[in-house]
C-alpha cells in the first residue's frame, strides 16, 4: 500500500507507467470540480508589437505607433461603422517622410490577463531535493485582473523602402510642406538640368574595406571599368506594394513538358527544348474567305484522325441532315437535337468538322456548310443566306459560367411554362421572338410578307456578290428593312403590322433609297441609361399601354 500512495502523490511526466497491484484494492480519490472564479470588468487593450521591447524602451515603441494618444484613438475607432479606420501605423524611423509605415489593424480577442506571483520559501532540513538549485522552493499564485478585448496586430508585410536625397530641392519642399514653412515653400526652385542622369560610384578600393570582402573580380582587374548607378533623382510613391499577405505560388514545371534535343539543320549543333506534349490540336472546322477560288471537298488531317472515336450515330444523323440542307446556322443545326447530344457535338469538337467547313465572311458568314458545297455557284443557295441584325441592347459583357447556367435554367423554365418550343428559335415567323439577338437565314423566316420577298425571282442578280449574295442590293435591302422592323417591334412587344411594313418600303421622294429605319427606344439596361433608356417601371407601362392600343385597334376592326 505504501508504494502505491507514493505514486498516486507524486505523479510524473510521460506516458504512464503500470501499477503493480496489490492484495488490496485502492479507491479513487473523489473527482472535485474545479472552482468558478468571477471575471474582472477592468478592460486591457494589447499590442503584439512586433520586434524586443523592454521595460526601458517601451516609451520609445509607444512613439513609433503614434504616442499614446495615436493608440488610444485607434483602439476607440475600431467600433461600428468606423471600424475599416481602425489602422495602427508602425513607423521605425518616424520624422522620415519616405519611410513607409507597417500597418497594423485592430482585431476583436477573448483574452484573459493574468498576475502571477512567485515566492520563495527556503527548503526546509526534512525536504526532498527539488528543482530549486539555491535551496529555495517556489509558491505561484495566479489571479485573473482584467479582460483584453481588442488587440493590435502586424500581420502584413513591410512596404519596400527607399530613401531619396534629401539634399534635393523637392525634399526640401516636401520637408516645409509637412511643417507648413511658408518661406521654405516660396523658396523652391527647379533646379537647372545638368543631365548628370548616372553618376559614377565611390572605389571600393580606395575605402577602408577587407579586401577578401571584395569580389574576386575586382582584385584580378583593377584596369575595369568604373561602376555606375542612376542619378534620375526619383521620389518614392506613396505606396510600393499593394500586397499586405505573402502567397505561396507554388512555382512548378509544366508536367505536360518534356526536354527534347533539336538538331539545328545549318550547323549541327545540338539544343535542348520544351515540348509540351498536351499542346491543343486544332479540331475546328475549316475556314475560308469569300474570295477563295474552291472550296475544301474534305475535313484536315487532324480532324480526320477523330473519326473512328466520333459517335456513329450524331455522325450518321449530321451527314442526313447536310445531303437535305447544305447550309446550317450553328443555332438551326443544334435544335436537330436533343440537349444531351448537342452537349456532345460541343464537346467532342470534332464532330462538325467532319461533315462541314465556315466561311468568314460574304452572305454565308458564321454557317456551317456542307464539305464539297459551294453557294457561290448554285442560285438556290440564295434561301440560305444569313442575315444579322445587331441589338444595342443586349448585354455586351461576357457572363459568367455560373450566370450562364441560370440563364439556361431561367430559359428553359419560362419555354416550358409558355408553351414556346426552344428548338425553333432559328425560325422568324413575324409574332414570337425567342431571342435577343437576330440571325436568321432566308429559309427560315415564315413570315408571310417576308416570305413573297425571299421568293420573288424577280429580285436575283446573274452572278453572286459578296456583299448581297444571289440578291440584288435594292431587293436584299427591302428585305432587311421589313426583317428589322418587324423583329424589334416584337422586343418591344408589339407586332408590326403589313401596312406598317409597306410604309417602309416607299421610297424618298426624288431618290430610290428607302426612308431612314425609326430608332427604337432603347431598352432598359444598366449600360444604356446615359442614352436616355427608360426605367424598368417606365419601360413596362409603356410595353402594356402599346399592347393594349394593338388591341383596341384590333377588336374596332
Amino acid at each position: 500500500m505504501s508504494a502505491v500512495q507514493a505514486n498516486m502523490s507524486q505523479p510524473e511526466a510521460g506516458p504512464s507507467q503500470p501499477v503493480a497491484s496489490s492484495s488490496s484494492t485502492v479507491a479513487a480519490p473523489p473527482v472535485t470540480p474545479a472552482p468558478e472564479r468571477p471575471l474582472p470588468n477592468t478592460h486591457f487593450y494589447s499590442v503584439e508589437y512586433p520586434g524586443y521591447v523592454r521595460p526601458e524602451s517601451a516609451p520609445l515603441a509607444i512613439e513609433r505607433l503614434g504616442g499614446q494618444a495615436g493608440i488610444d484613438s485607434a483602439f476607440r475607432r475600431a467600433t461600428g461603422r468606423d471600424k475599416v479606420e481602425s489602422l495602427l501605423e508602425l513607423r521605425l524611423r518616424p520624422g522620415n517622410p519616405y519611410a513607409h509605415p507597417i500597418p497594423g489593424e485592430i482585431v476583436p480577442t477573448s483574452n484573459i490577463v493574468l498576475k502571477v506571483v512567485k515566492r520563495r520559501r527556503k527548503k526546509r532540513d526534512g525536504d526532498e531535493e527539488g528543482a530549486q538549485g539555491d535551496g529555495a522552493v517556489g509558491e505561484y499564485t495566479v489571479e485573473a485582473v482584467g479582460v483584453v478585448p481588442k488587440t493590435a496586430r502586424f500581420r502584413s508585410m513591410a512596404d519596400f523602402q527607399y530613401q531619396p536625397d534629401m539634399s534635393d530641392p523637392v525634399a526640401h519642399l516636401r520637408k516645409a510642406m509637412d511643417t507648413m514653412d511658408v518661406d521654405g515653400i516660396l523658396k523652391y526652385h527647379i533646379p537647372p538640368e545638368k543631365e548628370d542622369y548616372t553618376i559614377t560610384e565611390t572605389d571600393p578600393m580606395a575605402m577602408d574595406i577587407d579586401p577578401q570582402l571584395l569580389g574576386e573580380g575586382q582584385i584580378s582587374n583593377p584596369n575595369a571599368p568604373a561602376k555606375t548607378r542612376s542619378n534620375l533623382r526619383l521620389f518614392t510613391p506613396p505606396l510600393f506594394s499593394r500586397q499586405g499577405v505573402p502567397q505561396n505560388y507554388n512555382y512548378k514545371a509544366n508536367p505536360a513538358s518534356v526536354e527534347t534535343i533539336v538538331v539545328d539543320e545549318e550547323t549541327g549543333e545540338e539544343k535542348k527544348r520544351l515540348i509540351n506534349r498536351m499542346r491543343w490540336k486544332g479540331y475546328g472546322p475549316i475556314a475560308i474567305s469569300y474570295a477563295d477560288k474552291g472550296v475544301p471537298d474534305k475535313p484536315s488531317a487532324a480532324v480526320e484522325e477523330q473519326r473512328s472515336q466520333a459517335d456513329k450515330k450524331i455522325l450518321q444523323r449530321l451527314e442526313e441532315l447536310f445531303k437535305e440542307r447544305p447550309v446550317w446556322t450553328r443555332a438551326a443545326i443544334f435544335n436537330q437535337f436533343t440537349p444531351m447530344e448537342v452537349r456532345d457535338i460541343i464537346n467532342s469538337k470534332y464532330l462538325l468538322p467532319l461533315v462541314s467547313y465556315v466561311f468568314e465572311d460574304g452572305p454565308w458568314r458564321d454557317t456551317y456548310v456542307r464539305l464539297g458545297y459551294d453557294p457561290r455557284q448554285d442560285p438556290e443557295a440564295r434561301f440560305y443566306q444569313r442575315l444579322y441584325f445587331r441589338n444595342i441592347n443586349h448585354p455586351i459583357s461576357r457572363p459568367s459560367v455560373v450566370s450562364r447556367r441560370q440563364e439556361q435554367r431561367n430559359e428553359s423554365a419560362q419555354a416550358r411554362f409558355s408553351g414556346v418550343d426552344d428548338r425553333r428559335s432559328h425560325i422568324f415567323d413575324g409574332t414570337t421572338v425567342t431571342s435577343e439577338t437576330a440571325a436568321f437565314q432566308l429559309c427560315d423566316i415564315t413570315d408571310p410578307m417576308l416570305k413573297e420577298m425571299i421568293e420573288d425571282e424577280d429580285a436575283l442578280r446573274e452572278t453572286c456578290s459578296e456583299r448581297d449574295g444571289w440578291y440584288t442590293t435594292h431587293a436584299l435591302e427591302r428585305i432587311k428593312a421589313v426583317l428589322r422592323h418587324k423583329f424589334f417591334s416584337l422586343l418591344l412587344g408589339h407586332v408590326a403590322t403589313r401596312e406598317e411594313c409597306e410604309r417602309l418600303l416607299v421610297p424618298e421622294e426624288g431618290t430610290d433609297k428607302l426612308p431612314q429605319r425609326h430608332r427604337h427606344r432603347l431598352k432598359f439596361g444598366k449600360h444604356n441609361m446615359a442614352k436616355g433608356a427608360l426605367p424598368p417601371e417606365d419601360a413596362a407601362a409603356h410595353r402594356l399601354m402599346t399592347t393594349l392600343e394593338q388591341q383596341r385597334k384590333t377588336f374596332s376592326r
